[in-house]
């Protein structure tokens, strides 16, 4: 069995308007003394700086959130300049492989019934410019 004790309630104290007067009068002395304390020129440069530390912590932590958003963004871009960079390479190998002279020739041959043309069939014109410069040459 275990015993059980019976604790009186305790009395809650009777406020009366003197001990009300005196605490207000008591918190109002405090923080007038408060005041004074942080009027002081030692607390004021120590609570600028204190101040300061704080927005330049804020500041660091802002910076280094926009430093891995933009970080995030690059590495997006550069997977992006990639991709383009294997496309033109692709374009530049079938281009290549389009403009063959061999198959250009044999397309030619097939699909439009072309032939290359004998010596005898091979006439030079000669250009403008050829003719102005042995004109002057005489």
């Amino acid at each position: 069995m275990s015993a059980v004790t019976l604790e009186k309630p305790a009395k809650a104290p009777v406020l009366t308007r003197e001990a009300v007067r005196g605490r207000v009068s008591d918190a109002l002395k405090l923080s007038a003394r408060i005041f004074r304390t942080l009027a002081e020129p030692k607390v004021v440069v120590t609570l600028g700086l204190a101040v300061f530390l704080i927005g330049s912590a804020i500041g660091v932590a802002v910076s280094a959130h926009q430093n891995r958003e933009l970080y995030n963004a690059l590495s997006e871009l550069q997977v992006e300049r990639d991709a383009y960079q294997r496309q033109w390479s692709q374009l530049l190998l079938e281009q290549s492989a389009l403009s063959a002279h061999g198959r250009i020739e044999r397309k030619a041959v097939d699909e439009f019934d072309m032939v290359v043309p004998g010596r005898e069939h091979i006439v030079l014109v000669p250009s403008a410019t050829t003719d102005r410069i042995a004109s002057v040459a005489k």
